[in-house]
């Protein structure tokens, strides 16, 4: 076997199994390499033996600065040093043999390596709750209540043993054995999974949580540190985190949490202890925010934010805490938070120690604790895998590939700041000197932050002296760039306004990464600044789909699956819509069925909140950026989302807005710099659905009148343009009498002209029932006619079938029996070219009497004409077709001219027009027959 290729083996988890894989594999990468470990170790500033030792297996926990030297030396690519990383930061702890049931987190079967697929929600319950109760069995009862929460059928005995079987099934591995693999069996009151404590997460942690209670009183409390931590990770969420209510607030799961709570206590006492505050910060603010009443994990959260340096950030825990308490139950916090408190106001707390690093020549080391200013994640993440890969460019290890900033741009609620996060979370080890976090105020309620006061935050994060900052923001900026020149660091930018507002708080040091998130494109800061653009839209299907279940449980989306995919439907796949309803739904604990019902059934937005928070609602996350915009580009948003299609040109706006298409081309950029509209294809622009729905709450029922008059009149004059120039004898009447529309085109070819049918197809389609809708009756009977050779040439005989009969409506509701009976001669022409020859002739028969009261002799021998051609192509004779010739003769008598049997009814059009516009209602008596 070549080097190469062993390295590629061992990056796919290879034949060198668990333990020392982490060291298997960086000697592979040395050998390809070619150098020796001496060599290796002198270039990466390492000595002989501790390389010797970590690939030996020896070193369980490689430094991080010695992976990146190493890395460097050895010129591995970004995904080789992803993978190295991932031996040591994530999955189980090393050395440990891999479990085959994971149940702290989401639930998961495993076969070696290998995961196995478990997507029956029925033994997704009967698997976690023999699991939650390992290694005491579960009773029949509780395997019934659980399986049916509303009530079990008839034949439950049976289908426990059947589901039961197939358990068993799932848990045998097939093949040799080198172990008893574990099972189900039966007990004289359930049954139990009979299985090895190693076997499962939970087994593992256990052990690892009794080792270090039993360690905690010895002299060093480091090796009871290394316990908890080994326990802790173990865990991917809370207990069965995907899995129904039913199952989570089992007795079992709720002792596990409980059991997941005291690890944790213990882990943040022990850290205080090591003055190693910082590392048990996250995993309190994960727990919080679970347990959000719990008064001992909001202690040690205080007091290790306290040891910090995050002195305000401690008491902002105190206040939020001592608030909820006193509006849930009415209560004042307890004596220990109370003391943990008193600890923070009075510096009476144990500083964080940190290892010596040194310091560039001329320069004193930093002093205090080392920034850690990311705010914790809400809950899981789910999904914008691409997105990580493309920040990952800010930690290439090839400085060729690696970026300095990235702007994570997108419209509000799509989930910039929660990608930052949780990138920043996952990516920590690469920024040994920590992290700086602020949210720019950009799209807020409160002023925008300058960038001054944002300097001299950072500046007394970075250890230096409040008394002696710079007063002017040039030297601050100077002196900012100076304290991160030799730092590795993260910079978080939230909720930028635009790009002056960032550039002062960049950094020279390209050590340093930069995230910016903002809903504008920032693009002064790609062009003049080298940063990347990394823009994010709404979700895709599966992994909107995901996330809804991540909230509400998997197993009960999976129950609901259809009903699930329709609720992200609604929320148009935005992030921030979909956790507001699944937040309602698990506050509620309704069906999903019903509750797409209720949001289905009108004001969508309203219902789109969560009650009792003013700032998690979808509309106050697009108010933001609506006020944010000047006047101008306010109004032609709201008028964007009157549009009849899914977006419009534009000209259409121009004409929807009454201005000139250069401004309209202006106000569309302003608009699409925003994230408020998207440029779906070149030239043409639209609006998600919730945002469009936002848009039209916002216009006034005048401008909305004046506006739909302006764009459905645009429509008219050019569709029937289009008309006259592609089908010429066929070609509709002349537009209504009044001003030109704005921003008219001419036509000069027939390629210009079906292009502009093509591009608008979609919208002229859906302006003929809107503009009917809204009183515009004429207008819409007038497009009908216009559109119908386009739609019949072009095969859309659904659409045809649908502007035909809408026009008919528009028609009799505007009292004009010749445009009536124009209107059925098409509906009768679709329905023939859809082979229902009997609903055809009934509405021939219809267009006939209605030509007849219109007195429209024309119209008559047309519809004669038809009838009589379709009972001859019937093989039908007589009177019919005597019918037929009678049309004939009289339209030769009518019109001087004679015409083909077989000419289309479409020429009703040009009909209409002998003895006036048809637009025209005088002499005209009433509405006519509709059959």
């Amino acid at each position: 076997m070549s080097e190469r290729t062993s390295v590629a083996e061992l990056s796919r988890g290879g034949p060198a199994g668990e333990h020392g894989a982490f060291g298997l594999r960086l000697q592979a990468f040395r050998r390809r390499a070619g150098l020796s470990q001496e060599a290796a170790a002198l270039r990466a500033g390492i000595s002989t033996r501790a390389l010797r030792d970590i690939e030996r297996g020896r070193v369980q926990r490689p430094q991080m600065r010695t992976i990146q030297h190493l890395a460097e030396v050895l010129e591995l690519t970004g995904g080789e040093l992803a993978d190295l990383l991932a031996t040591t930061r994530t999955g189980p702890p090393r050395g440990a043999a891999r479990p085959r049931l994971l149940i702290l987190g989401p639930l998961a079967l495993q076969r070696g390596r290998a995961p196995v697929p478990v997507t029956s929600p029925m033994l997704r319950r009967l698997l976690g709750l023999l699991a939650l109760k390992h290694p005491e069995p579960s009773t029949q009862r509780e395997i019934t209540d659980t399986l049916w929460p509303s009530g079990p059928p008839s034949s439950h005995q049976s289908l426990i043993h059947t589901y039961v079987s197939q358990v068993r099934r799932l848990l045998d591995p097939g093949g040799p054995r080198t172990a008893p693999a574990p099972t189900v069996v039966r007990t004289p009151t359930g049954y139990l999974l009979q299985a090895s404590r190693s076997q499962t997460d939970l087994g593992h942690f256990d052990e690892l949580l009794a080792q270090a209670e039993r360690l905690h009183r010895a002299p060093d409390p480091g090796a009871a540190y290394e316990s908890l931590t080994q326990a802790l990770r173990w865990w991917r969420g809370p207990v069965l985190a995907d899995a129904d209510p039913v199952l989570r607030q089992h007795p079992a799961a709720v002792v596990v949490e409980e059991r997941r709570v005291k690890a944790v206590l213990l882990y943040a006492d022990t850290a205080l202890l090591l003055r190693r505050p910082e590392e048990a910060v996250p995993v309190l603010w994960s727990m919080v925010n679970t347990e959000p009443l719990h008064e001992g994990l909001h202690a040690r959260l205080i007091l290790t934010l306290g040891s910090c340096g995050e002195q305000a950030a401690a008491l902002n825990v105190f206040s939020r805490l001592r608030d909820r308490l006193d509006k849930d139950l009415g209560i004042a916090p307890s004596a220990e938070v109370r003391d943990a408190h008193l600890r923070v106001l009075r510096q009476q707390l144990p500083r964080a120690q940190h290892p010596a690093r040194p310091a560039p020549a001329g320069r004193a080391a930093p002093a205090g604790p080392l920034p850690a200013q990311l705010p914790a994640t809400a809950g899981s993440y789910v999904g914008r895998l691409a997105q990580m890969r493309d920040l990952d460019a800010l930690v290439s290890p090839d400085p060729a590939l690696r970026s300095h900033v990235m702007a994570v741009v997108g419209a509000p609620g799509v989930g910039k700041t929660a990608l930052a996060k949780h990138w920043g979370h996952t990516r920590r080890e690469h920024f040994a000197d920590g992290q700086l976090f602020v949210d720019l105020r950009g799209h807020s309620p409160l002023p925008a932050l300058r960038p001054g006061d944002v300097l001299a935050q950072f500046l007394r994060a970075l250890g230096a002296t409040p008394g002696r900052l710079p007063a002017d923001e040039d030297e601050a900026a100077a002196l900012y760039r100076t304290l991160l020149a030799d730092r590795r660091m993260l910079i978080v930018l939230d909720n930028a306004r635009d790009a002056e507002q960032v550039r002062p708080l960049i950094p020279g040091s390209r050590g340093c990464a930069v995230v910016i998130t903002s809903r504008s494109r920032l693009a002064g800061l790609v062009a003049s600044d080298g940063a990347r653009q990394l823009a994010l839209d709404v979700l895709g299907p599966d992994e909107a789909r995901r996330l809804l279940g991540s909230i509400v449980g998997e197993c009960r989306a999976t129950d609901e699956e259809e009903a699930a995919r329709r609720l992200v439907r609604l929320c148009g796949g935005l992030p921030l819509a979909i956790r507001i309803a699944g937040a309602n739904l698990v506050a509620r604990d309704t069906g999903i069925a019903g509750y797409c019902a209720e949001l289905a059934g009108g004001d969508l937005l309203s219902r789109l909140r969560v009650e009792g928070d003013r700032r998690s609602t979808v509309r106050a996350a697009f108010d933001l950026s609506y006020l944010a915009l000047p006047a101008d580009a306010r109004r032609m948003f709201r008028l964007l989302g009157l549009m009849p299609g899914p977006d419009v040109s534009v000209n259409g706006a121009a004409a929807l807005a009454d201005t000139t298409s250069a401004a309209a081309a202006e106000l569309l950029v302003t608009l699409t710099d925003a994230h408020l509209v998207r440029e779906r294809a070149a030239g043409r622009f639209g609006l998600h659905d919730l945002v469009r729905s936002y848009a039209r709450e916002l216009t006034g029922t005048e401008e909305t009148h004046a506006a739909r008059q302006r764009l459905f009149e645009w429509y008219l004059y050019h569709a029937d343009a289009a008309a006259r120039l592609l089908y010429p004898a066929e070609a509709a009447p002349g537009p209504c009498a009044g001003a030109a529309p704005s921003a008219a085109l001419v036509f000069s070819d027939h390629g210009e002209a079906s292009e502009w049918l093509d591009g608008e197809r979609e919208n002229l389609s859906g302006a003929v029932p809107q503009a009917a809708g809204a009183g515009f009756t004429t207008l819409a009977w007038r497009l009908a006619e216009s559109l119908h050779g386009f739609l019949s040439v072009g095969m859309y005989m659904g659409e045809c079938l649908k502007v035909a009969t809408v026009g008919l409506y528009a028609a009799v509701a505007d009292g004009e029996p010749r445009a009536q009976a124009a209107a059925q001669l098409r509906r009768a022409e679709c329905h023939w070219l859809l082979a229902d020859r009997a609903q055809a002739l009934e509405l021939l028969g219809s267009a006939l009497e209605l030509a007849r009261q219109a007195g429209w002799a024309d119209g008559q021998a047309l519809a004669l004409r038809r009838i009589g051609a379709a009972h001859r192509e019937s093989g039908d004779g007589g009177e019919m077709g005597e019918m037929g010739e009678m049309g004939e003769m009289g339209e030769m008598g009518e019109s001087g001219g004679g015409r083909p049997v077989g000419d289309r009814p479409a020429q009703a059009r040009e009909l209409t027009r002998h003895g006036g516009a048809a637009g025209s209602p005088e002499g005209v008596a009433g509405p006519g027959l509709i059959r």
